[in-house]
């Protein structure tokens, strides 16, 4: 990944410019989770810009919020520095119109990714609209649990007798960026049907990417297979949303039995 900007002193365009866009090969930590073929999950990585912006043919500034949808089968993930900088190229160009804007992004975006993307663009007079959801379900950080290894240790994870349907939900995820080492701080959610995990496990686990090194999509990945592994759960689900960085949040979903749920923010975010 030596080709990346990310980690790297950058010019900001302030002009057009597709080039800025970098795709990452899902396949380099595909093949070190040692995810099978087919993918035991479906999916969606759901991004959100919120530092979105162009001008009018007469020069006049509009900004929107973009809505992304990039399907998990896509050979790469976009890499969200190259995403930050495409859409800042945006800033001083002038467009026809919102809707030639939107067709551009789909082009270049889908160019990259090597699968089409799903876009929306949400103008100012719709902000109102968007509202602040929640995760629900069991929320897991209230348990009282000693920690002293921050290491990954997906063995741990246990479960108990009984078979359940539940949703758990923890606001404590955090991992580093693969490249820079700059902190990441999400909310996860985990609903499934099986053997009950161990919920006091399951937090130990998932506090035990604190220093971990990955990209949001893998981390997610990594957690859904680890849980598949251990507990083998009939149905799993495994969503979280990251908290925005650069004027972008990403979002992964994945999933053996459900769809992506509606796009909807936390608090956090």
């Amino acid at each position: 990944m030596d080709h990346l900007t990310l980690g790297k002193k950058t010019e900001y365009s302030e002009y057009y410019d597709a080039s800025l866009l970098q795709g990452v090969p899902r396949s380099l930590s595909r093949d070190e989770i040692a995810l099978p073929d087919p993918l035991p999950f479906t999916g969606s990585d759901m991004w959100n810009g919120y530092e979105v912006s162009w001008l009018n043919t007469k020069g006049k500034p509009l900004v929107a919020i973009l809505q992304c949808s990039v399907p998990i089968d896509s050979p790469n993930l976009i890499e969200s520095k190259s995403f930050k900088l495409y859409l800042n190229s945006f800033n001083q160009s002038k467009f026809d119109d919102a809707d030639s804007v939107l067709n551009l992004m789909q082009r270049d975006l889908s160019k990259c990714a090597g699968a089409e993307v799903r876009l929306k663009l949400i103008p100012s007079r719709d902000f109102s609209q968007l509202k602040i959801g929640d995760f629900s379900g069991t929320l897991l950080d209230d348990i009282d649990i000693e920690i002293d290894n921050y290491g990954l240790q997906p063995e741990k994870l246990s479960c108990e007798t009984g078979h359940v349907q539940e949703t758990l939900v923890s606001h404590l995820l955090k991992s580093n960026c693969l490249i820079t080492n700059q902190p990441d701080w999400g909310s996860v959610m985990i609903k499934y049907e099986g053997k009950k995990i161990q919920h006091s496990s399951l937090l130990r686990y998932l506090v035990s990417f604190r220093q971990h090194n990955e990209f949001h999509e893998q981390c997610v990945e990594r957690i859904f297979y680890d849980i598949l592994r251990f507990c083998q759960p009939e149905k799993l689900t495994v969503y979280a949303r990251y908290t925005r960085r650069g004027g972008l949040d990403i979002n992964p979903f994945r999933s053996n039995f459900e769809s992506p749920y509606q796009d909807e923010r936390l608090a956090r975010q």
